[in-house]
């Protein structure tokens, strides 16, 4: 990882020049540092309506990842009608009797 260089105190100095002249983006004065609380208190409904779960939802009946070696003609001819040929295959596989 590279080491990132130490700003002078003339670079410093601008960038604190530039956040300060944000209009969009007051500072806090310490009167609302003291009355700030956390999102998820202040806005309990909204905190719950916009959390999220990691992942994909779960499902009943996950399909199972496997491998499977077929021959490359059978293989072309599911990937040439089109780029859900994996669903087919699962569709055609279902539907046959073992």
């Amino acid at each position: 990882m590279r080491k990132l260089r130490e700003l002078t105190d003339a670079e410093e100095a601008e960038i604190q020049r530039q956040i300060a002249s944000d209009p969009d983006a007051p500072e806090a004065t310490e009167a609302q540092l003291k009355t700030a609380r956390p999102f998820a208190e202040a806005l309990p409904e909204l905190a719950e309506a916009i959390k999220r779960s990691r992942g994909r939802p779960r499902v009943e009946a996950p399909k199972e990842a496997v491998t499977l070696r077929v021959a490359p003609e059978t293989l072309a001819k599911f990937k040439a009608r089109g780029p859900d040929w994996r669903a087919r295959m699962s569709e055609v596989l279902e539907k046959t009797e073992l």
